[in-house]
């Protein structure tokens, strides 16, 4: 990775960080409204076209994690939104605000990180084309971001995808939250030995190297892991016919408080209210309704996919492609990705104009 970019990287770090901080009250939802307007007025009219949509757009539901037009010819969408490389260095902080407002510390350098793995992947692979480019990482306003409105952010790119729905100033959404890593551990060069999803994988494998016999043959649901998430980039988390893996009143205390540890990390990359509210719902689902599933070798770097299921939320973590060396995560929330279930109640009693959005419901 050259000095340039190291210093750009670490520029835009400690400059979105002290942003956001700066107006960031007790509420996530202030600093994002705050964050999100600072960078639109920023914008020319022609930026703006590529940037703000109407809250009703189909295209807020749309979402991927494959690189740049990987996705079109199969889902029939591209990538919508004004990328890094649109902006000057002034915008460029801004957006980077906007993104500290939806993140934690430790979110915010995940994101980083995952972007970072761009110009990584452009040296290993020796891309001269513009496949692989750290700046094609796309921001997209939905509506008009106000304090008490409906509106909604995203920011999207190779293995990162991050959605945020507010309605009537109360963020009732940040999912679906994606999280991949390609190299998941980077092998060669001044960085070997970053992980960007350590603990993802750290926590997740610990867990199942703690079950006894018994609770593996639950756990274990086939000696070879998946080749992806199952949930892809759908717009609804589904899981069909699929074994649910074992149930945490099977657990025991130690047990629990490692799939504790686990849930914290993915909600410990959200704001400290929106972790909270991500734990709680862990927290108060009966024991017996969450699962923990696994496939695949609990050996690192064969090839491993688990996840955690409880009837409101799921989590899932892949690592065997490319050699079992390209990870994939991702938070749903069965009920309440992009806002979309409480938006159609909401819609329901009230009439606002979001019938689009209650049809794509």
């Amino acid at each position: 990775m050259n000095r340039h970019f190291k210093i750009r990287l670490l520029i835009l770090f400690v400059c979105a960080v002290a942003l956001a901080a700066a107006y960031r009250n007790s509420r996530t939802e202030t600093a994002m409204v705050e964050a999100a307007n600072r960078f639109i007025q920023s914008l020319s009219p022609e930026q703006k076209t590529l940037t703000v949509f109407d809250f009703s757009a189909k295209d807020r539901l749309n979402w991927h994690y494959f690189p740049e037009g990987g996705y079109e010819e199969e889902y029939g969408y591209g990538r919508r939104g004004i990328s890094y490389k649109l902006m000057d260095a002034k915008q460029q902080r801004l957006a980077g605000a906007l993104l500290s407002a939806g993140l934690s510390q430790m979110g915010f350098a995940k994101a980083m990180t995952v972007m970072s793995l761009e110009e990584i992947l452009r040296i290993i692979e020796k891309d001269t084309t513009g496949y692989r480019d750290i700046q094609k990482y796309y921001f997209s306003i939905f509506g008009q971001p106000s304090p008490t409105g409906t509106w909604g952010w995203r920011l999207e790119g190779h293995h990162l995808s991050l959605h945020f729905t507010i309605k009537s100033g109360e963020l009732v959404s940040s999912s679906p939250t994606f999280f991949g890593a390609n190299p998941h551990t980077v092998r060669e060069g001044p960085h070997e030995g970053l992980r960007t999803l350590a603990r993802e994988e750290d926590l997740a494998r610990a867990l199942v190297k703690a079950l006894d016999a018994k609770q593996r043959r639950e756990a274990i649901l086939y000696d070879v892991a998946y080749e992806d998430i199952l949930t892809l980039a759908d717009q609804r988390a589904k899981l069909e016919s699929e074994p649910p893996g074992l149930p945490v009143s099977k657990m025991n205390r130690k047990q629990v408080e490692m799939l504790t540890a686990l849930v914290e990390e993915y909600g410990g990359n959200m704001p400290p209210d929106v972790a909270a509210r991500r734990l709680k719902a862990f927290q108060d689902t009966p024991r017996e309704r969450i699962f923990f599933a696994w496939a695949g070798s609990i050996e690192p770097g064969k090839g491993d996919y688990y996840r955690v299921q409880a009837p409101t939320f799921l989590i899932e973590y892949d690592n065997t492609q490319n050699g079992n060396n390209h990870s994939h995560s991702v938070w749903r929330d069965f009920n309440g990705d992009f806002g979309l279930d409480v938006l159609a109640l909401h819609h329901r009693r009230y009439d606002h104009g979001l019938t689009r959005i209650h049809a794509a419901d």
